[in-house]
């Protein structure tokens, strides 16, 4: 078992953005889309929206220098030190690996010991979690911190296979880190309703989130899966929000410019003790920066009203289906849905218990 020491990165600089106000933990996670690969990637916007949180799991970090400039735009962007720390490289081939990434700000949060990249014997994951232990300076609490990417594959079944596996890493995470809350976040390619998170479930563990929607589909305002998530007993920490954060709305980008040169991903948080997040808008767009901005409960999905790529976010809708049911409208009932190829009552009675549904706007 390799731990690897964090790299604390850190310039006295200018603030050129107001910084937040002593709290506590705001913890983050976010798939930031290849960061370090020759995309146009705008770097100095990533480190806009993240400076809103303190403890941030990344996935989808490429190379591992790239952590060091979002490190020195944080820095220019706060006026304050912000820590990092990175994975070795991961991935099932020489072709497509990535490291997983932590970044904290200093003034709030400290690396406390055991970052750990998990022993896979039995070769289950695709990329091995990546695990540590932090604390929060003003409170003293302490959390074990897993960041994970799930494999999406070429079908659910390889997504629900990790999944499935995570209540055997759930415990190891309590042997490695024993009386300490933890916390799984990441990128899960997995609704957190889908069946193979039963296992997890019955391990003490819940998602943080469940209402929302974290992927960015192509058409502006519209959010599709919730794949995105922190899993952990909310007995353990004292939560007092959670939310996603709509970065394009922020920076004044359309999900078209957002996807290519930010990420497909919106940032989720997580609020501990009375912290509250504080989001900046880019200097120069219309934005109103307020806890309105970033609802823990995006708008829920309408079967006669939203758009084809919202109904892509219920289960067992892909592109297909969400176009049969655009054709289907009105729809007086949402077991009528059995009418569509292949949703039988056990999908419908997802879709129904999945708690993403508006009030029908027609009666029958």
């Amino acid at each position: 078992m390799t731990f690897k020491a964090p790299i604390a990165i850190a310039s006295a600089v200018l603030a050129l953005s107001p910084t937040l106000a002593p709290a506590d933990m705001i913890l983050g996670s976010w798939n930031v889309r290849q960061l370090g690969w020759d995309n146009g990637k705008e770097v100095e916007k990533v480190a806009h929206v993240a400076q809103s949180m303190d403890l941030i799991a990344l996935q989808e970090l490429m190379d591992k220098s790239a952590l060091e400039e979002l490190v020195a735009h944080l820095e220019a962007t706060t006026g304050e030190a912000w820590g990092a720390m990175a994975s070795h490289s991961l991935g099932a081939g020489e072709r497509y690996r990535e490291h997983y990434g932590f970044v904290w700000r200093l003034s709030e949060v400290e690396y406390a010991e055991g970052a750990v990249v998990f022993l896979d014997h039995d070769d289950v994951f695709a990329r091995e979690p990546y695990s540590a232990m932090f604390r929060d300076r003003e409170t003293g609490q302490e959390l074990a911190l897993a960041n994970l990417h799930v494999i999406y594959g070429d079908s659910v079944s390889e997504r629900a296979r990790e999944v499935e596996t995570l209540a055997d890493y759930w415990g190891w995470l309590e042997e490695v880190y024993p009386d300490t809350p933890r916390v799984l976040a990441g990128d899960f390619n997995l609704e957190p309703d889908h069946e193979a998170w039963g296992p997890l479930r019955s391990a003490g563990a819940s998602p943080a989130l469940s209402r929302v929607a974290t992927t960015l589909a192509h058409e502006t305002g519209v959010y599709r899966h919730l794949y995105d998530n922190f899993w952990l007993n909310p007995n353990e920490l004292p939560i007092s929000d959670t939310g996603v954060i709509p970065f394009p709305t922020l920076l004044g980008m359309n999900h078209e410019e957002a996807r290519s040169r930010v990420s497909d991903h919106a940032p989720i948080f997580l609020a501990t003790d009375g912290a509250e997040i504080q989001l900046y808008a880019w200097p120069g767009t219309d934005a109103t920066p307020t806890q309105d901005v970033a609802p823990s409960d995006l708008s829920c999905i309408d079967l006669n009203e939203s758009p084809e790529g919202a109904l892509e976010g219920l289960p067992h809708i892909g592109p297909a289906r969400a176009e049969l049911v655009a054709e289907g409208r009105p729809w007086g009932s949402v077991a009528a849905l059995k009418d569509i190829d292949g949703l039988g009552p056990a999908r419908v009675a997802d879709i129904r218990e999945s708690g993403l549904l508006c009030p029908l706007s027609v009666a029958g």
